[in-house]
């Protein structure tokens, strides 16, 4: 699987009009997702044909992938004599595929149903591989994989991750779509949700968060078959703003087991957080929203406190989601736990005052590079009360983060073994709710103290002698080698 994959990217990195990973990421995203509801259709027609009843396609045959990709005669063998290749096959992806695929959004009502997902899939995508030779030999490898299969399924989402990753780490604006893979463990861990619950992610991306709880949830003993269906039709809720993170967030959800993901493609701050009531909360929330961007004055009408500061808003996006007994694991960058201008004031009086904000994790610089070096932690909270006192953690890996030296899961296993008791160490540390000035919550490691060596005045005026006489013979020498040139 991996090295159909790696061929596959060599092949679209040959093309005109392919870029860089996150160019090709995207292209892959749209063939993956047409193979996979081409055999999605082809097994609920068989289960059909077998229950006694009849299967109602959502695509039309002309543009199925059996008839349009990859046709094939009576005997399963690719058909040449159809098969479309070259200026051909670009020319009816371009003219005719796309747009049809685009006009299922506008054609359905129920924003829920698949045809309404596959209308907003592509209602901003568009192929962008130039050579219709590129795009047939794409369309081939990609017709060997088999979405019926639970191996191959399994197999294809780790390629996809590492795709994702590969994005992740290319230089510009992909970044935004990836967290690394360590640090949403260790948060999905921390928050340690449970089947029968619900999971929000505002700012889902490539639903790292999500698939990564899912991850969990899908471990735990004694599941009965209401169970299952509630966690894979019931669990998982995520928006996404861009149409390329929104279509990778759905492929990859789909890649790793759940068929009909809950995914919207909107702009998380144009809902009004006053409309939102207790039955439309979520039990835990896991994001990383985006941070340093701005909103304009008709955004910012949506929240109590109005700011042009993306991560402010989010926050209060965030408590106001977050259910009676809720938890919520949060990604934030460090201004916002310092500043304490009348807007992020008002937001964090809120948050102390009606939530157990209970743990703060700082980060490591280096964490997303390259294409942030924002300063970040990660902020725990619950909707259980108010804050009493707050555990601080440092995560301190032993080495400088970088591109090619990112942080790793063993850098948080301190910080999860220690976070269920909360306990003081050498990393980690208390201070009460009571102690915090003008909602500051900024706060240095009180143990670690860096040893000074404090050497007697005697000693200290010899070093300054020894200096000093350092200093006089070598203006000698400059001088010396001054009059030696005139």
């Amino acid at each position: 699987m991996q090295q159909k994959i790696d061929r596959l990217t060599d092949i679209l990195r040959r093309d005109d009009g392919i870029s860089g990973a996150m160019s090709y990421t995207e292209q892959i995203s749209w063939i993956l997702f047409l193979k996979y509801l081409n055999d999605y259709e082809e097994e609920k027609a068989s289960e059909a044909l077998i229950n006694g009843t009849s299967y109602s396609y959502i695509l039309d045959e002309e543009h199925r992938w059996n008839k349009w990709a990859c046709p094939k005669d009576e005997n399963g063998k690719t058909n040449l004599k159809l098969v479309k290749s070259g200026e051909d096959l670009t020319k009816y992806v371009n003219e005719e595929l796309f747009p049809y695929l685009k006009e299922f959004k506008s054609m359905t009502i129920d924003p829920e149903s698949v045809k309404y997902k596959i209308g907003e899939i592509f209602e901003f995508l568009n192929n962008k591989i130039a050579n219709g030779h590129t795009l047939r030999e794409a369309l081939d490898i990609i017709d060997e994989l088999n979405f019926q299969s639970k191996d191959d399924l399994f197999e294809l989402s780790l390629v996809y991750e590492k795709l994702l990753q590969m994005m992740g780490r290319d230089a510009g604006n992909a970044g935004e779509f990836y967290t690394p893979r360590a640090l949403i463990k260790a948060i999905a861990k921390a928050i340690n949700p449970k089947v029968g619950k619900t999971v929000y992610d505002p700012a889902a991306g490539s639903c790292g968060f999500l698939i990564q709880a899912y991850e969990l949830m899908k471990e735990q003993k004694n599941l009965s078959s209401e169970d299952w269906n509630f966690l894979h039709n019931n669990t998982f809720y995520g928006i996404e703003k861009t149409p390329l993170g929104f279509v990778m967030g759905v492929m990859n959800m789909i890649l790793h087991g759940i068929e009909s993901p809950n995914i919207q493609k909107r702009n998380t701050l144009t809902i009004d957080i006053r409309q939102i009531q207790e039955k439309d909360r979520y039990d835990y929330i896991l994001a990383n929203p985006p941070f340093g961007g701005k909103e304009h004055a008709q955004v910012q009408q949506n929240f109590p406190v109005q700011s042009n500061a993306t991560e402010l808003l989010f926050m209060q996006h965030f408590m106001k989601n977050l259910k009676l007994g809720g938890k919520a694991g949060i990604v934030v960058p460090e201004g916002i736990l310092f500043n304490t201008n009348n807007a992020f004031q008002e937001v964090k009086k809120q948050l102390l005052e009606n939530f157990n904000l209970h743990t703060i994790v700082s980060l490591p610089a280096g964490v997303f590079l390259p294409y942030s070096g924002v300063k970040t932690n990660v902020i725990f909270f619950d909707r259980t009360g108010s804050t009493q006192d707050i555990w601080f953690y440092e995560v301190n890996p032993s080495y400088k983060l970088t591109k090619n030296k990112p942080i790793i899961d063993e850098h948080f296993e301190d910080f999860l073994n220690l976070f269920e008791e909360r306990k003081e160490s050498e990393n980690s540390w208390i201070v009460k709710a009571n102690d915090i000035l003008d909602y500051d919550l900024s706060a240095k490691n009180p143990n670690n103290k860096t040893e000074i060596d404090h050497l007697p005045p005697s000693k200290i005026l010899i070093q300054i002698r020894n200096n000093e006489e350092s200093v006089s013979k070598l203006l000698d020498e400059i001088e010396e080698i001054l009059n030696q040139q005139d």
